[in-house]
């Protein structure tokens, strides 16, 4: 893991550079478009200031170091720590996304079970077409149609987390209320498409193990049947969910970046795209990082649930 990161560190700098050009350049262009002129000095200052004077690999070792020592470094565009930034929308990213991936799983694992259970029935193909449904429509598509939705039926506009009376109030209850009250539209908007292919995941697993020689054998020997089906089928099908379910940890990190744009939602996702647009090296490094780090720490994370779950693997 620790070799993993090193290399997605460096690969992930690289790829920050590629862009010509820097966010200083682009800087002074937009100083220069809107009538300020700054001498050579001042440009030598801020590029001195920025640290945009040293190599490429001084650049990324100063970089890593300040990581190794707690400090993600300054950014450029908003020129104020990255710790910062990022403390100020990890809260409300995890709040969505944690609510988000909770509706998923409690609503997907069930539906996919009676959908197995019942092959063929009329639930089974509403459930079926409506996850095909979900799969099909971009998750921002639908959320500017439920933003459509809650304000012609419910005169709620869901865009932002807040309404403008709250955005700048200090804490309060009816501040908590107002956001519960924005917070259904991402929430569903994000949840769909993760329901939907979760569904048909479960629904295909399910129905190979209860049609595998165990089952047949089980119910010959009168086990009962809600001891079996939850025992054994249900326990087995649910292994590709479990060994995926680490990938949520950069997902409850970032938010779904496209959707929390179209509901402009001050999350991490948007902040990582501005930083990218602007090539604020510092910032966007930084949150690439974290997320290959929960990424590597996810896929951990699913195969010691797996070992735990499914005893064929420990004993292997």
């Amino acid at each position: 893991m620790v070799v993993l990161l090193l290399l997605m560190s460096i690969i992930s700098f690289i790829i920050i550079q590629l862009p010509p050009g820097d966010y200083l350049s682009a800087y002074i262009a937009q100083l220069r478009m809107s009538g300020q002129e700054l001498n050579e000095a001042q440009i030598a200052s801020l590029i001195k200031q920025y640290g945009l004077d040293l190599p490429v690999y001084q650049q990324y070792f100063k970089w890593m170091w300040n990581i190794l020592h707690g400090d993600f470094g300054r950014s450029f565009q908003w020129n104020r720590p990255v710790s910062d930034l990022l403390g100020e929308r990890l809260p409300l990213t995890m709040a969505i996304s944690l609510f988000s991936f909770a509706l998923t799983y409690l609503i997907a694992i069930p539906i996919g079970i009676y959908s197995a259970t019942h092959q063929y029935s009329l639930f089974d193909y509403f459930f079926t077409v409506l996850g095909f449904i979900g799969l099909a429509i971009p998750n921002f598509l639908f959320a500017m149609i439920l933003v459509y939705l809650f304000y012609r039926f419910f005169n709620i506009s869901p865009l932002g987390l807040f309404s403008p009376a709250f955005v700048d109030a200090p804490w309060s209850w009816a501040k908590f209320i107002d956001m519960i009250n924005h917070m259904w539209v991402p929430i569903i908007a994000i949840g769909t498409a993760g329901t939907a292919g979760i569904i048909r995941t479960m629904r295909g697993c399910l129905l190979d193990e209860l049609n595998k020689p165990y089952v047949i054998t089980a119910r010959a020997k009168g086990l009962p049947e809600r001891e079996l089906f939850f025992k054994y089928p249900v326990r087995l099908a649910v292994n590709p969910i479990i060994s995926t379910i680490g990938w949520i940890l950069p997902g409850i990190f970032s938010g779904e970046t496209i959707t929390a744009i179209t509901l402009m939602l001050p999350t991490v996702g948007p902040l990582l795209h501005e930083a990218l647009m602007t090539q604020d090296m510092y910032l966007a490094g930084s949150i690439v990082l974290i997320l290959s780090f929960l990424t590597v720490l996810g896929t951990f994370v699913s195969d010691i649930l797996l070992a735990l779950v499914d005893p064929r693997i420990r004993y292997t």
